[in-house]
């Protein structure tokens, strides 16, 4: 499995972010076909009121590298993609991974 993870500055507006980011980006990249998974995390501080170095985590899946290439590649990925700068004003980081998962996660 490979993980393209998103790490979200921090926005100049978290409020014009969040409305952005739901209304128009998630629809936007909901259009993308092939993701096995997709999640969204606000970041929380790890020592007190310290400000956390990201504001948002998202984390797309893909079975492979070129599944998640071709997924990004194709329209829809390119619209969104190309969407990241309209909301993004704290920056915006990619970074790709094979993800091993040692305990997997249930919800109850």
């Amino acid at each position: 499995m490979v993980r393209l993870t998103v790490l979200y500055g921090h926005p100049a507006d978290p409020a014009a972010f969040q409305k952005y980011y739901r209304e128009v980006h998630v629809p936007l990249a909901r259009q993308m076909q092939g993701l096995l998974g997709w999640t969204i995390g606000l970041c929380e501080s790890v020592v007190g009121d310290a400000p956390p170095p990201y504001y948002m985590i998202v984390g797309l899946y893909a079975r492979t590298r070129a599944d998640m290439d071709a997924i990004l590649a194709s329209p829809e990925g390119q619209a969104t993609i190309a969407d990241v700068p309209n909301f993004a004003t704290g920056g915006v980081t990619f970074l790709y991974d094979h993800e091993e998962v040692l305990i997997p996660y249930e919800l109850t």
